[in-house]
């Protein structure tokens, strides 16, 4: 039998990685790496302590005596509705590391867009030399964030300093000091201002399928960049890839990046590999940085085993 005060870690992430961040992680505690052939079998009874991300099914079942189960990632849905899981506390991952490799990601998107980059990269491989014309400047784009979580904040801040006019929106108002914020009854308002609507939402029911064609027609049409732009990094449930693929045939999108998919990996016969105004990122806008992680679970252990509270734990009424 395991030690009280093992961990149990099981991570579908680079294998080379999770190896690497596991020397000196966990100091004084059994770490059962089930990445490990060798713990296929592993009693895991009296284990208190599981990291997940997209876990064997039979984890939960084997490891009865859990206390806590820590997320591999910012994300929870995939425990959520993937699994069993026993009444415990599930901690998502929050790290400044996490959080400010989403924030590039977003940041580097509505640049991209911004500047023409797609065009001038085209222009490059024909070998072609023109200046684009007109060139908008960020102030004269509207970018509305859905998602005003962690995330979200730190993505509004980040396009702030860029310059963008920025306005944000969440299910419930959330005030962001020099930002515009509006809540569920305000989203028809917030999307008739949008010109670049990046999506960093958890997924939920309510959210399940809330990018789609209703959606796309309501953002500002025209605009600085001659039509609205999607971006989604937040998940891919979230969106309808048909709806998205038909709105940037027909202009109703100028263009799209996305880094989240319905299935994932994404077809090689998805019709969105083909369209030249789309950016595709496989999932990686916000790779979990292991060792960050790993600190991240030790600093919550302590907390739980010295009395207070664990921080970051999900709502499971809310999905998030």
């Amino acid at each position: 039998m395991p030690e009280q005060n093992a961990v149990v870690i099981d991570l579908k992430f680079a294998r080379s990685g999770v190896v690497e961040a596991l020397k000196g992680a966990f100091p004084g505690r059994e770490v059962i790496d089930m990445g490990d052939p060798e713990n296929a079998g592993r009693d895991l009874s009296g284990v208190p302590y599981a990291v997940v991300w997209k876990p064997e099914p039979s984890l939960f079942d084997r490891a009865r005596d859990l206390k806590v189960i820590f997320s591999g990632g910012a994300g929870v849905d995939h425990i959520l509705s993937a699994y069993t899981l026993p009444d415990l506390p599930v901690v998502r991952f929050v790290d400044r590391s996490l959080t400010d490799r989403m924030s590039e990601w977003v940041v580097l998107q509505c640049l991209t867009h911004l500047r023409g980059v797609r065009a001038y990269a085209r222009q490059q491989r024909e070998r072609v030399w023109n200046e684009l014309s007109p060139q908008p400047e960020a102030r004269d784009v509207t970018v509305g964030v859905m998602g005003l979580g962690v995330l979200g904040e730190d993505a509004v801040r980040k396009l702030k300093v860029m310059g963008f006019d920025v306005i944000g929106w969440s299910r419930r108002k959330r005030e962001i000091e020099g930002v515009e914020t509006f809540d569920a009854g305000g989203i028809d308002a917030f999307l008739g201002r949008t010109d670049i609507l990046v999506g960093l939402l958890p997924l939920t029911p309510d959210t399940r399928g809330l990018y789609n064609a209703s959606l796309f027609a309501r953002l500002r049409q025209g605009g600085a960049l001659g039509g609205p732009v999607f971006i989604n990094a937040g998940r891919g449930g979230s969106q309808v890839e048909a709806d998205i693929v038909t709105a940037l045939e027909a202009g109703t999108l100028v263009a799209a990046s996305l880094d989240v998919f319905e299935q994932e990996p994404l077809s090689p016969e998805s019709p969105l590999w083909g369209l030249e105004n789309v950016v595709i990122t496989p999932h990686a806008a916000a790779a979990s940085d292991v060792s960050a992680l790993f600190r991240h679970v030790e600093r919550q252990i302590a907390r739980f085993e010295s009395g207070e509270s664990l921080e970051h734990v999900v709502d499971r009424a809310a999905g998030y």
